[in-house]
């Protein structure tokens, strides 16, 4: 076993399982996608720690607890097509890629989104796509979509991403509110109207362009 695989391991066992992530599929998918790929190379030592990981440019892969637990309440299935907003470097894009059928990565940020094009192909994530555009948008063009994860803290979810949610399509963020306290809320799109729950607290880094909106002073 390398040493990257043996990383892989214990992060499955000392961080996810540990932490109520009991989806195989999910497991599987976690222990089988190289991390290392998808941070800088001179980060790749730290790849697999139990905290949020700097890629660059003031971007951040997600800690894998919190994320391992965003998708098990999520459900992503077999046949859901996925909306994977601030895909960054693509590791989150090749984890949904073993667990859907179709996934779109949209990220702001062009370099990361080359970087991202090249780690999914070298890891035949061959269902999945990386497009560059604005992420407060979404990207409809390939909607409507049944699962939609952020990767990162947003200030508030624009009213976009409800529209593109499926009927009975469900979405998993981390919302920070107020005092800066992050809540993963899971939200599920019923009858037309889309309404959440609040699942645990956790502390992503903020994506950018979902900073809060300054209040109006006189």
């Amino acid at each position: 076993m390398s040493d990257y695989a043996a990383a892989r391991y214990f992060m499955v066992e000392g961080q996810i399982r540990p932490n109520k992530v009991t989806d195989q599929r999910l497991v599987e998918a976690m222990l089988d996608v190289p991390r290392e790929l998808f941070v800088p190379k001179a980060s790749r030592g730290i790849a697999y720690v139990d905290e949020d990981v700097a890629i660059g440019n003031g971007r951040y892969l997600m800690e894998p607890m919190v994320f391992a637990r965003m998708l098990q309440e999520v459900q992503v299935g077999p046949g859901d097509v996925v909306l994977d907003v601030g895909c960054g470097t693509g590791y989150s894009t090749a984890i949904l890629a073993r667990l859907a059928a179709t996934v779109v990565g949209v990220e702001s940020d062009a370099g990361l989104a080359a970087r991202a094009g090249e780690a999914l192909q070298e890891v035949g994530a061959d269902n999945a796509l990386v497009v560059t555009g604005a992420m407060t948008e979404g990207y409809a063009a390939q909607g409507p979509y049944d699962v939609i994860v952020f990767e990162g803290a947003v200030a508030e979810v624009p009213a976009a991403f409800g529209e593109q949610l499926a009927e009975g399509g469900r979405m998993v963020v981390a919302v920070r509110g107020e005092g800066g306290i992050g809540q993963i809320r899971l939200y599920r799109r019923t009858g037309g109207v889309v309404s959440g729950r609040v699942l645990f607290e956790a502390h992503p880094h903020l994506l950018p362009g979902f900073e809060p909106k300054p209040g109006f002073v006189f």
